[in-house]
């Protein structure tokens, strides 16, 4: 039987050629397999047995970042500025010197004069002993009541020496005793009161005390 035969259909009458044409054929087989020389030389005509080896998978490498590209920045080159043209200029021809005025002069202040020590007044006297100036007269009626008391008389004296004004400057208290006081002052008579040696008007007290003890 032909490999490239084509079995299109098998009818039951040919049945029995090909079992006869099968045995034939197995006969055969058994016939050379008992045969040494053509068993061997069956056996060196066996078929190779190849087994395909699957390629073992390799790992593919992994794929590395990419670098980024580096960008060059653009150098700046300075421009060195261009030297400038000095220009001279010609000299001004020169001037005349014309010196400043002199300054006015300043004014002189005066000098103030120390002022001089004023002169130590001294004041009018009432008690010198040549003056004689009697005492007041204590009146009968006011001892007879007991009355007493100090009067402060305030007496002007000019520049001779006489009493000016007289005032009452502190009352004992009693007419009577005031009123003896005044009378009796204006009569007296005063050594003017003096700044240096000039004579001239002022003021003095002249206390004068009435005591019934005295």
């Amino acid at each position: 039987m032909n490999p490239g035969t084509t079995f299109s259909r098998i009818t039951p009458s040919r049945l029995p050629g090909i079992a006869v044409t099968v045995a034939l054929h197995a006969a055969a087989v058994i016939a050379l397999l008992s045969y040494a020389p053509a068993r061997e030389s069956l056996a060196e005509l066996a078929p190779i047995m190849v087994s395909l080896l699957q390629p073992q998978k390799t790992e593919q490498p992994q794929e590395l970042p990419k670098p980024k590209p580096v960008v060059k920045q653009p150098v700046r080159t300075e421009s060195k500025p261009q030297p400038l043209l000095a220009i001279s200029e010609p000299a001004p021809a020169p001037s005349a010197i014309v010196p400043p005025p002199p300054a006015p002069p300043q004014p002189v202040e005066p000098i103030a004069a120390k002022p001089q020590p004023a002169a130590v007044v001294i004041p009018p006297q009432f008690n010198a002993d040549y003056l004689n100036n009697p005492a007041p007269q204590y009146p009968a009626l006011s001892r007879r009541l007991g009355e007493e008391g100090r009067v402060i008389l305030r007496v002007f004296v000019d520049e001779r020496g006489l009493p000016a004004r007289v005032e009452m400057r502190t009352s004992s208290g009693h007419d009577r005793l005031d009123g003896i006081a005044l009378e009796t002052v204006r009569q007296w008579k005063f050594v003017p009161a003096r700044r240096g040696d000039q004579a001239i008007s002022a003021w003095v007290l002249v206390p004068i005390s009435f005591s019934l003890r005295s």
